[in-house]
């Protein structure tokens, strides 16, 4: 083998010396967005970096480094309060729609139950209700039916406090196994 001519191997040096440049470019874009709590994909990094997308795609080394860091939980202004991470809010937002859900469920029985009230009430007004030991019978069954759904309401609150119990101890095991 041959030793390359000096044009070639000062140009391959060039070449080396901008890829050391870029790399350093995208650590510092990776370094200030961890400080400042910014976005970490790699779009964002690339444009901070001065470098194209494609720089990274072919370094995956730094690649693997913007993935890791943009999965980590983003560290909060000040180091106060939780941080906050993608999953995070993912799980917030399935809980917020779990609640929705609840709470549109319980409107529906509470709009059924009213009709059934102001029918019975407009149906005994009319005069033509039925005898009152069934009427008795069916106040008791409906007084019955809201303590149910306020027991089940009752246990489902309770079940979402044991679930964000369960998390905030899962969230503080994992930060006591990091340190």
């Amino acid at each position: 083998m041959t030793a390359p001519q000096p044009t070639v191997q000062a140009m391959l040096e060039g070449r080396r010396a901008d890829t050391g440049r870029r790399r350093q470019r995208v650590l510092a874009a990776l370094a200030a967005a961890a400080k400042n709590g910014t976005d970490t994909s790699v779009a964002a990094i690339a444009r901070r970096a001065g470098v194209d997308r494609t720089f990274l795609y072919r370094h995956r080394d730094l690649l693997a480094q913007i993935h890791a860091q943009a999965a980590e939980p983003a560290a909060t202004p000040g180091g106060h309060g939780p941080a906050v991470s993608r999953a995070s809010l993912k799980a917030d937002l399935a809980a917020a729609d779990a609640r929705t859900a609840r709470l549109a469920s319980h409107v529906r029985r509470l709009e059924q139950r009213l009709s059934e009230v102001l029918g019975d009430q407009v149906w005994r007004e009319s005069g033509i209700g039925g005898p009152d030991d069934s009427e008795q019978l069916k106040a008791r069954i409906t007084t019955l039916e809201q303590q149910l759904i306020d027991l089940e309401l009752k246990l489902q609150e309770r079940d979402d406090d044991l679930a964000a119990a369960r998390a905030a101890n899962r969230e503080l095991m994992a930060q006591l196994n990091r340190t």
